[in-house]
Formats: structure tokens, C-alpha cells, sequence
């Protein structure tokens, strides 16, 4: 028999909270497989740095997408490769979602994802320390905060946007009405909490749970249309590992669809283009992508305020660092973004349906310089895009590039939408009192004015979201790759746990969504679990050995 009962692929935002849920049950045992290693950099500690990892390949992947819009953009979409994932390097603001978005959910078919359940698994993780309301969670493992000595320039920002009928909340999560203030996040005491930090380390010595790292998942193992296991490679090493009840890909909206096809569950043409014997023909396999495309907005300020003066020279970054040190605050300690709001994007749309993201800094290039003259950057949001983009394999060797096509602001309701975050985005900074510190728009810059110029801006100047869903959509008809218990259709012990299980887009940042879906599926593994007997030793269906790991490979030692 199998040494493990579940293994879960990928130490992301949702393998940590699922490792860490499945393993509560002595009686389970639980492994988790990640391809990077443990967070050792500082810069995965301190907020303000964890974006100068994009760029590194011991913790990021580095995903190209296909050239896109009328300027032929090509862009490259982070992932995290390190116990944590994309938690360990993102931009850290806590967004729930709204009820809504759950309560569609439901509506569309998917039994036990309305809001009440999501809202329980959210009351149950959480160490809310910015409210004491009955809406949110206290002395949970995940701390969520606020800036401790916020930059007045945000709070000049936020009373700004009070005169476009946003609401001051100090916690943005009690409501879902139009409102702006300071940006919760994932930070305690001045330092990240990524999930590994939260879910992860503090379970690292249950005997039933072990973590695999530096090994990659290059595709499943089926048996009579099981699946039992997975052939993962460790540097030049090749071997199996096999599971007793389920394989659980947690590999996210692009790791996830890429897994399936690799072992022949996908599209038939996709599969065949790519070489890849079809083992079970899905058409939804990698497709219906959709993802937050960020419109982006910046100023010139007129005085020396915000975060550019503290970052941008040797002398401020070494006062801002011994600051940070002796107190844990300043701008190091601070989320990407300072404020954030939410807002209707026409009077007439029945529920919020845009956000804006406001940090006091300014990059130049391509990100990696902190401008020295003062400036404001503003990120904005389409909250639930309709746009459907792909995923896709084009050979069967596990590292070869994906092809993955944004299709970005393809239906007219993106498009006029777009147009109308970017116009609500200028309107806000023509408020008082942040007004008076404009000195000049950089980007897209007075010259785009018309919507044809504000949509070529949204492509050209604009990033991803880094948000994709939807590639393994749930839903309760047979085309849906996954049901509303998150398993696979046609394929046993074999679900997906990750943001690619989402039919439609949640309303705003996704990896607080992530970690509660990631409890939800949890509970119902554990419902399962009760109602199915273990079954017995099973015959390989791939070559390649069946190891057995003591604790010390197991951990990566």
C-alpha cells in the first residue's frame, strides 16, 4: 500500500491551507510536492521587496504570454516557486471578495460555494487586527493589518475619493459598498505573512504530514481511470510517488490546466498538436481564462511626499532600512498598494464593479528603479471581466513554455468598462485635496483622451492582474472540468484546488479568496474521506520506481 493518503501538488496560497487542514487528521497522511524551496531570502520577509524576486528563477516562474493587442505585447506573468507560492512574493492586499460573487457561485449550480460557507472558512483562518466586527475572523493563523503610520499622502488620497460618494472604512472588507481606505494585507508586525508562514511552519512537525521540495510534477499516474499517483522529477532523478485515496493539483490557474493536459486530460486538439496521447478527452481543459487586466494611472507630484524620497537614493534607502529594522515600520513595511477603493464604475450598475489600487511611488523602465521626483501610481480593475483567454501545452516535455493568450478586453462590456475605471481613476485625482498636489499625469498621459486612446493605454500601458482563474471551472454540467466538490469528471481520486476552479471572476485581489476555497475543499475531502474505503495496493501504469521517503528527503535535506 501507498505510503500516503493524499498528496497534494504545489505549496502555494492553497496547498499550505490544504496540507495544513488535511494533516489536522491524525489518521491522514499527507504530502505535499513543491518545486522551489523554502522562503530563505530576505526580501520574502520584508513587504516592500518581495517584487525584486520577479525576476529571479530560484523563486519564480516565469510564464510568456502570446504577443497580444494592436502593439504585438508580450508579457511576462510571475508565479511563485517557493513554499508560500505566489503568496510569498505578491502584493500582499487581503480582498475577501464580494457576497455576491459566492452567492453566484451557488447560483450557477455549485452546491455549498455561496457566501455563508466561504464566510466561515474566512471567520476561521483569519487574525483580523484592523476591526472587532462579527464579519471577520479573529486569532486565526493568517493575520491581515493596516499600515501602522500610513503616509499622509494616502490619507490625502483617500478623503479625495470621499468626494466621489466612496465611504472611509477602516476595514474594507465589512462591506461590499462603494469605499476607500488604507489597504488591508497580509503583514504582521512590519514582516510578510505569506501562507507557508501561516498555514505551514506551524505543522511542520506532524508526523503524518511531510513536505517535499525542489521536485517537479511533470504528470499523473492513472490505473482503470484512477488516479494514483504522479511521476515528479528531483534535478536528473525521475521517480513516482503514489497516494491511497486522492492527488490533489494545487498548481494554480496555469499549473493546474498544464498538468491535466501533460497527462492527456484536455482538448483533443490541443492534446494531439502537442504529441500527447489523449487520455481523456475535455474541451474546457486550460480554456476560459480570465484575469484582472490593470489599467494604470501616474502622477507627478508637486511636493517632495510619498515613498520615492525614501527609496530612490543609497542615503534614503540605508535610513529607511535602519528605520525598518529598529521599528518595523515605514514605507519597507508597507503593502504595494497604500490605499484602496471600490467603486461603481456607471450609477447604474447594481453593485460595485471597479477598484483602484493607489501606492506613493513611481517606477521607471520597467519597474525595477524607484523614480527620485515625487509621484503617485494608481492601479485600476474591471472587477469581474468577461473576457475568456487559454491556456495551452504545445509539447509533451513538462518544461517546455506554455501558450497562454490573455485575449484580453475582447467583449464590449470590458471594453466599455475599462474606459470607465480609467476615467474614474483621473476624476479622483481632480479632488480635493489630493488635486493640489498634482503637478502633471505621466501615464497614459493628457494626450488620451478619446476611448480609443483609453483602450490602446489599458493594452499598451497596462500589466496583468496577476489573477488568472478559470482554466478548470467548476460547475454542475458535464462540460465543467471539475464538480462542485472539486473532482475531476471522468477521472477518480484526482481533484483541482486552486483559483483555476472558478466559473466566473470574484471581485477584486484573489489570494484571500484562494486560501478559502482552499478550506472549503478541505472540508469537503474530510466528507469524503468518511464515506469511501481505503482501497488496496494498485499496479503502476508508467514506469518508474515508487519511492518511499524518509523525513529528511522529504524535506529537501
Amino acid at each position: 500500500m501507498a505510503e500516503f493518503d493524499y498528496i497534494v501538488l504545489g505549496g502555494g496560497s492553497a496547498g499550505c491551507v490544504l496540507a495544513n487542514r488535511l494533516s489536522a487528521d491524525p489518521r491522514d497522511r499527507v504530502l505535499l510536492v513543491e518545486a522551489g524551496g523554502r522562503a530563505w531570502s530576505p526580501y520574502l520577509r520584508v513587504p516592500k521587496l518581495g517584487s525584486r524576486l520577479f525576476h529571479d528563477p530560484r523563486y519564480v516562474w516565469h510564464h510568456h504570454t502570446v504577443p497580444f493587442g494592436p502593439d504585438a505585447v508580450t508579457e511576462m506573468w510571475p508565479r511563485g516557486k517557493v513554499l508560500g507560492g505566489s503568496s510569498a512574493v505578491n502584493g500582499m492586499v487581503y480582498n475577501r471578495g464580494q457576497r455576491a460573487d459566492f452567492d453566484e457561485l451557488e447560483r450557477l449550480g455549485n452546491r455549498g460555494w455561496g457566501w455563508n460557507e466561504i464566510a466561515a472558512a474566512y471567520r476561521g483562518f483569519e487574525n483580523n487586527t484592523i476591526s472587532r466586527s462579527r464579519t471577520c475572523g479573529r486569532g486565526g493563523e493568517l493575520t491581515i493589518s493596516v499600515v501602522r503610520d500610513p503616509d499622509p499622502i494616502a490619507l490625502t488620497a483617500a478623503s479625495a475619493g470621499t468626494r466621489l460618494g466612496m465611504r472611509y472604512l477602516e476595514d474594507l472588507n465589512e462591506s461590499d459598498e462603494p469605499r476607500i481606505g488604507l489597504a488591508p494585507a497580509t503583514i504582521h508586525r512590519g514582516r510578510r505573512v505569506s501562507a507557508a508562514t501561516a498555514f505551514l511552519n506551524p505543522v511542520r512537525s506532524r508526523p503524518n504530514l511531510r513536505v517535499m521540495t525542489g521536485v517537479t510534477v511533470e504528470r499523473l499516474v492513472f490505473e482503470r481511470g484512477r488516479a494514483t499517483g504522479v511521476v515528479v522529477r528531483r534535478g536528473t532523478s525521475t521517480f513516482v510517488l503514489k497516494t491511497n485515496l486522492e492527488v490533489v493539483s494545487c498548481l494554480g490557474a496555469l499549473g493546474s490546466p498544464k498538468l491535466l493536459q501533460l497527462s492527456g486530460i484536455g482538448p483533443r486538439d490541443v492534446l494531439m498538436s502537442a504529441g500527447v496521447p489523449v487520455y481523456l478527452d475535455r474541451d474546457n481543459v486550460g480554456m476560459r481564462m480570465r484575469d484582472h487586466r490593470t489599467l494604470v494611472n501616474t502622477y507627478r507630484l508637486n511636493r517632495d511626499v510619498g515613498h520615492n524620497r525614501h527609496l530612490a537614493s543609497i542615503p534614503a534607502k540605508i535610513g529607511t532600512a535602519v528605520k525598518y529594522a529598529a521599528t518595523g515600520r515605514g514605507p519597507l513595511a508597507a503593502p504595494t498598494g497604500d490605499v484602496l477603493a471600490f467603486f461603481k464604475t456607471d450609477p447604474d450598475q447594481p453593485r460595485v464593479d471597479g477598484q483602484v489600487l493607489i501606492t506613493a511611488l513611481t517606477l521607471a523602465g520597467d519597474g525595477g528603479r524607484v523614480e527620485r521626483l515625487p509621484g503617485l501610481s494608481c492601479m485600476g480593475e474591471i472587477l469581474r471581466p468577461t473576457s475568456e483567454g487559454s491556456v495551452r501545452i504545445s509539447s509533451p516535455d513538462p518544461d517546455h513554455p506554455l501558450t497562454i493568450d490573455p485575449n484580453y478586453l475582447s467583449t464590449a462590456y470590458d471594453r466599455v468598462a475599462a474606459v470607465r475605471v480609467l476615467r474614474t481613476m483621473r476624476e479622483l485625482f481632480e479632488q480635493s485635496p489630493i488635486a493640489g498636489l498634482v503637478d502633471a499625469e505621466l501615464s497614459p498621459g493628457i494626450g488620451a483622451q478619446s476611448d480609443d486612446e483609453l483602450l490602446h493605454a489599458a493594452i499598451a500601458q497596462g500589466q496583468t492582474g496577476f489573477h488568472a482563474i478559470g482554466t478548470c471551472a467548476m460547475g454542475p454540467r458535464d462540460d465543467a472540468v471539475v464538480d462542485d466538490a472539486l473532482r475531476v469528471r471522468g477521472i477518480d481520486g484526482l481533484r483541482v484546488v486552486d483559483l483555476s476552479i472558478l466559473p466566473i471572476m470574484v471581485s477584486g485581489n484573489t489570494n484571500a479568496p484562494a486560501m478559502a476555497m482552499a478550506a472549503r475543499a478541505a472540508d469537503l475531502i474530510r466528507s469524503d474521506r468518511d464515506a469511501v474505503a481505503v482501497p488496496g495496493p494498485l499496479e503502476l501504469s508508467q514506469p518508474g520506481p515508487t519511492v518511499r521517503l524518509s523525513a529528511g528527503v522529504a524535506d529537501g535535506r
